[in-house]
């Protein structure tokens, strides 16, 4: 077993739109230690966070956070450790594409 630790996803999605962060590929495993929201604007801003596993349509039972709020020029760290089987997909989600997301974790294959 080969393991890998490293930037999962990082991405800017644009406004209120649904976006990919990470897959698991094919015959892996993934372990998230911190995924980090970060806000470059001078409002506050909101975003979402959901786990699909094996990337089930987008629905409400997948949300681990909803509308949660970052501060100006501020950042959100969030340390829950998710682990993700292939397939799995994290998506996000965010009020303005001044808000940054970067994923950090373990893979596993």
């Amino acid at each position: 077993m080969a393991t890998q630790y490293k930037v999962l996803g990082q991405v800017s999605p644009s406004k209120d739109v649904d976006t990919t962060l990470y897959t698991v590929p094919s015959l892996t495993e993934a372990i998230s230690s911190t995924l980090v929201v970060c806000n470059q604007s001078s409002s506050p801003e909101y975003y979402r966070i959901a786990i699909r596993p094996d990337g089930e349509t987008l629905a409400s039972k997948h949300y681990i956070a909803f509308d949660a709020t970052v501060l100006p020029f501020d950042s959100v760290s969030l340390t829950i450790g998710m682990s993700m089987n292939a397939s799995d997909v994290v998506t996000v989600r965010s009020s303005s594409p001044s808000l940054s997301f970067n994923l950090f974790g373990t893979e596993i294959s």
